[in-house]
């Protein structure tokens, strides 16, 4: 065998290792595309279902936010009519109920006075931050 003929079984020899190895990745890759379809097919065939259940839920949940809006808008109302209420019923009856309220005081201190007896007031004394009666005092001192 001459040195040219060597050179091309070497050269055969690489190629075919070549080719081999290009063999066995394309085999590879084809099962991940394969196995990459199917999940794609299986992932469509979950999401399809779980975004109509999204659609609804979203659906669901924008007539409830309706209703509180409703519900919302109607305590809203109550609320400046009872607002409403409360200074008319203020400025109807309040003047006048001061009014009678300062002349009751006044009868009754003037009453209150007219039996020539002083006001009885009882004296306290402040220990450690409690009230102490007056009888209960002078047992302390004595």
């Amino acid at each position: 065998m001459s040195g040219g003929e060597v050179a091309g079984i070497l050269v055969a020899v690489f190629w075919a290792i070549l080719v081999s190895f290009l063999a066995v990745v394309l085999v590879r890759l084809a099962q991940v595309l394969r196995a990459t379809t199917k999940l794609v097919a299986d992932v469509t065939e979950q999401a399809v279902p779980l975004l109509a259940e999204a659609s609804t839920t979203v659906r669901s949940a924008r007539t409830q936010l309706d209703r509180v809006d409703a519900i919302a808008s109607d305590v809203q109302e109550v609320t400046s009519n009872a607002s409403a209420l409360s200074s008319t019923v203020a400025s109807t009856f309040g003047g006048p109920l001061v009014k009678v309220a300062a002349f009751g005081y006044g009868v009754r201190k003037a009453l209150g006075k007219a039996d020539g007896a002083p006001a009885k007031t009882s004296r306290r004394s402040v220990i450690v931050g409690r009230t102490v009666p007056a009888a209960r005092r002078r047992k302390q001192k004595g």
